[in-house]
């Protein structure tokens, strides 16, 4: 339970921050006020999509296609209708990631990982770089683990070490949401566009023109060179921003000061449970926990060792999936205790659950008709092969503050990114990069992804914004000038 014994006004908590973190707060006041949640914004984009159809000249209504496969030629209505459930599978790999991380993060060995992990920093400005190093490695790896395992290691790390500022720490968990996890092996646009069970067949249709085939590996999106230094240098500018970021212990605002209570010490055991009646040794027994894990591993070695070309050309969403719920189940030992854990991570998926059906029916509507090629062409006309990639790290930071889907709203845009794409002759793995690395900026700069840290360390979205909005002004700048200078190094298609 969180309290609040300290009032003070709203200078004195702005005392002896920066002019960029009361910039921020004033942001974050306006957007609480004025902007609508995940969900208003979903609903509203449904009807701007619709009108900008009708503005553009499509047909409300128009004539159905009578092939059941067709993808072009609906009027809006019908398309919407076409695209609602066109992303169920990509729906239900979503919510796996964000439960099976939860279940992964909160699992007992890596509860006592994280008691090691935070004996480690020796001073508060140490603790904050740290915490943003591994919330970035942690992000890189599953961006649902890494906010819970983060957060978790933050609180951990406040209780131990004295002069922490409770804001700057709790800012700097969230930090991989907001840098590389979309570049990571959990980005939902490249692993969804390197799958063709994952990437609906419009998108599939524009890669197909350039590339001879529907999909993009991985090996030409997260792991092209281009991609892994973009990232390397996001990396290092905001560990060299958290340090600097970083109250004096002085000015520090604890958790004490703060009126935070951050409760008992992190649990590193199971809860004790015992069977009521024989029936449920299945649900006790490790037996069967260690059997399964073995089949599974087996699987994957099979499954990456039969890989066309690179091995990481297995990596998709399912992979990630499977490779997750394995280390929770090994890592929980007994059934029981990792059906526990997926019930408590179940809620962190209803948002993904009720928002990407009506994204794909935007979706629908854009990919199905023809107001993709409007959009593309009106790309094409204000922008060139040089300054495309920009223009779309820009556009996607934009509307990702106001449309904050983790990664859904790529199917809404691919067929209108791809196709201006194609148009200029600019490399479409790199696009998805592109995209990604704006996509991340914009969690920056709005709440929404930092709910689940935000929960676990009983802090509010005012609370850390002027760190994460210092950030921003930082690594965007950065991010638009790497993917306009590496984007002349790599070839079309």
């Amino acid at each position: 339970m969180t309290t609040n014994p300290i009032k003070t006004s709203e200078a004195e908590v702005s005392r002896g921050e920066t002019w960029l973190a009361r910039l921020a707060l004033r942001f974050t006041r306006f957007s609480e006020k004025w902007l609508p949640d995940a969900l208003g914004f979903v609903l509203i984009g449904t009807f701007v999509v619709l009108a900008l159809g009708l503005l553009s000249g499509e047909s409300l209504l128009g004539t159905t296609p009578s092939d059941p496969e067709a993808t072009t030629g609906f009027g809006l209505v019908d398309a919407w209708g076409k695209g609602f459930w066109s992303l169920i599978e990509f729906t239900l790999q979503m919510a796996i990631i964000v439960i099976a991380g939860y279940a992964v993060a909160v699992s007992p060995p890596v509860a006592r990982l994280i008691v090691w992990l935070a004996a480690l920093p020796r001073t508060p400005r140490g603790a904050i770089t740290f915490t943003a190093a591994v919330a970035m490695t942690t992000a890189y790896v599953n961006w649902a683990f890494s906010l819970v395992f983060t957060a978790i290691l933050a609180k951990e790390i406040a209780r131990r070490l004295p002069g922490v500022d409770y804001r700057a720490i709790g800012a700097m968990a969230f930090l991989g949401l907001g840098t590389v996890w979309a570049q990571g092996l959990s980005g939902s646009a490249a692993l969804q566009v390197a799958s063709a069970t994952s990437s609906p067949a419009a998108v599939q249709k524009i890669i197909a023109e350039e590339r001879g085939s529907g999909v993009i590996p991985l090996t030409d999106t997260i792991f092209l060179w281009q991609g892994i230094v973009a990232t390397a240098v996001v990396f290092a500018v905001a560990v060299t921003m958290a340090w600097f970021l970083a109250p004096s212990p002085e000015r520090a605002m604890t958790a004490e000061r703060l009126g935070i209570d951050l409760g008992p010490a992190l649990r590193t055991k199971s809860p004790s449970s015992r069977r009521s009646r024989p029936g449920e040794w299945v649900e006790f027994s490790p037996t069967l926990t260690i059997a399964l894990f073995v089949l599974g591993v087996w699987y994957l070695a099979r499954h990456f060792a039969q890989a066309e070309g690179n091995p990481l050309n297995a990596l998709d969403l399912n992979t990630v999936n499977l490779i997750l719920i394995l280390l929770a189940l090994i890592l929980h030992w007994r059934p029981v205790h990792l059906a526990r854990a997926f019930r408590e991570g179940a809620p962190a998926a209803s948002g993904v659950l009720l928002q990407f059906p009506l994204y794909g029916g935007i979706f629908g509507m854009i990919a199905f008709t023809g107001l993709h090629q409007t959009i593309a062409d009106w790309l094409v006309s204000v922008s060139n092969e040089h300054l495309y990639p920009a223009l779309i790290g820009i556009y996607s930071c934009v509307l990702g503050v106001f449309v904050p889907s983790g990664g859904g709203k790529w199917v809404v845009e691919a067929p209108y990114v791809l196709g201006a794409a194609n148009e200029l002759h600019v490399n479409q793995g790199w696009m998805v990069v592109v995209y990604d690395l704006g996509e991340a900026s914009a969690n920056l700069l709005q709440p929404f992804w930092m709910l689940p840290t935000l929960a676990i360390l009983g802090l509010k979205a005012r609370d850390i914004m002027g760190y994460t909005f210092a950030m921003f002004l930082a690594l965007f700048p950065t991010v638009l000038v790497l993917v306009t200078l590496l984007a002349q190094t790599l070839a079309f298609p």
